[in-house]
């Protein structure tokens, strides 16, 4: 018997736990046809609501239910982690408690691990159901990493992913406090087949993630991935002491030979704010990277447990 787990991480998903459990409970013929055994780990975010009440009444009747609750709210990807380095199955895969991933895909994503695939990733072909502005940043975010990243980051990829111990291993022996998952799973390489499905709304509640946390998140992906920006800030200030010592000739030039009065402030106003706004922006992105690098030092974990089953 394979070993499948399960890792859905929870935040505030008290009607959707039971749910989520139903859906996944109806590829059972198909686990028991190819013999795969189920474990299924629900991981707490420091949820307020009853979310870990919800998987204690689901573990009453059914063992294969776990539990790992977070003393608080530490974020998705911590979640995402904490999942990963509990399993304990030969299959390890990341699935939404809210249905968006769509367990009736598991079937085809294991008939493409016999295969010989390290991976099976999903991702949406389209957005319906989501604000057109959320979906027109989102397209330049995956545009923009393409540009600045070496890493493989997929435009519409979900965290749905199955994979096998192999590769869940090698993510785990990323440390990192500062975790953006998507560029980690395109980092450690291995092979993987991309499977494409239309988007799926929420079964039940509304959705954790607005547009201040979505671009954060993309901040997070920018700095952990590419070091483009700290490039961007070194070529903007090497074109503006250029542009200053040219500035420099052209004033002294005009003053030898028209001998013109102090004049032109609203001008050199102009460009004492331009450059010293420049100089704040470039400040702002060494910035990023310094926090980044200072939380990582700070050696502190990722998440904490307050209760497991």
């Amino acid at each position: 018997m394979s070993l499948l787990s399960v890792v859905v991480p929870c935040y505030n998903e008290e009607e959707n736990v039971p749910f989520f459990y139903e859906a996944l409970l109806k590829n059972q013929v198909f686990f028991d046809d190819n013999k795969i055994d189920l474990e299924i780990l629900y991981i707490d975010d420091g949820s307020v609501d009853g979310t870990a009440a919800e998987v204690r009444r689901l573990r009453e009747k059914d063992e294969r239910v776990h539990l790992v609750s977070f003393s608080r709210n530490f974020g998705k990807e911590a979640a995402m982690f904490a999942g990963l380095e509990n399993a304990r199955g030969d299959y390890i895969v990341l699935m939404d408690v809210d249905l968006q991933d769509p367990p009736s895909l598991l079937p085809e994503m294991f008939s493409y691990m016999e295969q010989g695939y390290d991976s099976v990733a999903t991702r949406r072909v389209s957005r319906k159901g989501e604000p057109p502005v959320r979906s027109f940043f989102a397209r330049m975010f995956y545009k923009l990493m393409k540009r600045i990243s070496r890493t493989e980051i997929m435009d519409g990829a979900r965290d749905y992913r199955l994979m096998t111990r192999q590769m869940v291993d090698a993510i785990l022996a990323m440390k990192e406090y500062n975790r953006f998952t998507k560029g980690i799973f395109g980092w450690v390489g291995f092979r993987t087949r991309w499977l494409e499905y239309e988007n799926v709304e929420r079964a039940r509640g509304e959705t954790k993630w607005n547009f201040w946390k979505l671009f954060l998140y993309s901040m997070d992906g920018i700095t952990a991935f590419s070091t483009v920006p700290l490039m961007l800030a070194s070529v903007m200030g090497v074109f503006f002491c250029i542009v200053a010592f040219l500035m420099i000739v052209f004033i002294i030039v005009r003053k030898l030979i028209f001998g013109d009065p102090v004049s032109g402030w609203p001008s050199l106003v102009c460009i004492i704010l331009m450059t010293s706004g420049v100089q704040f922006f470039c400040t702002g992105i060494l910035g990023q990277y310094l926090a980044k690098t200072y939380m990582e030092v700070k050696r502190r974990p990722i998440y904490l447990v307050k209760e497991q089953f």
